[in-house]
């Protein structure tokens, strides 16, 4: 019965032992057998606090850049408008998809940068010196959230983060529900007028944007922590920028309704 084995397979007849390659010599048996069985696989480095620094920086340093070339180049509405439409279509693939890919997190901030350039623009031609006032209201709330978190006077709890996913949701729709009631009433629902009811519901969303801001501290911590891998640091950087764009821009609207125009 003829065997299966290639070794023994390689009978000829008479039983006699053939080989279709030389014997290998006294050298290469010594290279064979100094050679490592395997080879170890490549670990990847775990993220750190300065991975997300840095990641942070670019980001929204590319972000900031692409904005003030918009100011300076006075770039119009028609610009903006699929600017931020590509841009909000970026942030939800990066959301929904966990992605890491640093392109689309770039893409989103200049897309986004624009957008913001143009808006920056618009109100400080209206209302002299509001964009630096907006600004240095946006790193107070972000080092005042910061000094929250770092102090150990809050942190996010599971329900916590439960109630600020869903009331961002809910105002997401909110804003979406006044921007139809506004095509067929001045004003829609009264959430972006120069009212009590405007005041208290960007207060509200001030408010919002710090709380998601103390939910991305936590993750970040919690990532760190736990050890993942260092390409991670883009989604946390991704989530940061985020979370100031909405401040910037909800803090920019509110100083609006108290700053009377030139």
């Amino acid at each position: 019965m003829q065997s299966r084995n290639p070794i023994f397979s390689r009978r000829g007849a008479g039983g006699q032992r053939t080989w279709s390659t030389p014997a290998p010599s006294v050298e290469q048996l010594n290279a064979m057998y100094g050679a490592p069985s395997y080879a170890p696989p490549t670990a990847e480095r775990t993220m750190t606090i300065d991975d997300v620094v840095v990641r942070g920086f670019m980001t929204l340093g590319t972000l900031v850049v692409t904005a003030a070339l918009a100011w300076y180049f006075n770039l119009s509405l028609a610009i903006a408008m699929p600017a931020a439409l590509v841009g909000v279509i970026l942030a939800l693939i990066v959301s929904f998809k966990q992605s890491t890919n640093p392109a689309l997190i770039l893409g989103y901030a200049v897309c986004y940068g624009v957008a913001i350039g143009v808006v920056s623009h618009a109100y400080e031609m209206v209302y002299n010196g509001i964009v630096l006032q907006a600004v240095l209201g946006t790193m107070v709330a972000f080092g005042g959230t910061l000094a929250v978190y770092a102090l150990k006077i809050f942190r996010p709890t599971p329900k916590f983060t439960k109630f600020v996913i869903a009331a961002g949701f809910a105002a997401v729709g909110l804003m979406l529900l006044n921007w139809i009631a506004s095509i067929f009433v001045s004003g829609g629902l009264g959430l972006r007028t120069d009212t009590p009811m405007g005041w208290i519901f960007s207060v509200a969303m001030i408010l919002l944007g710090c709380f998601f801001l103390l939910l991305d501290f936590s993750d970040i911590e919690q990532s760190v922590r736990a050890g993942v891998p260092e390409r991670c640091s883009w989604l946390m950087a991704f989530g940061l920028t985020l979370s100031l764009v909405w401040l910037y821009l909800e803090i920019l609207r509110f100083i609006s309704y108290f700053t009377s125009s030139d």
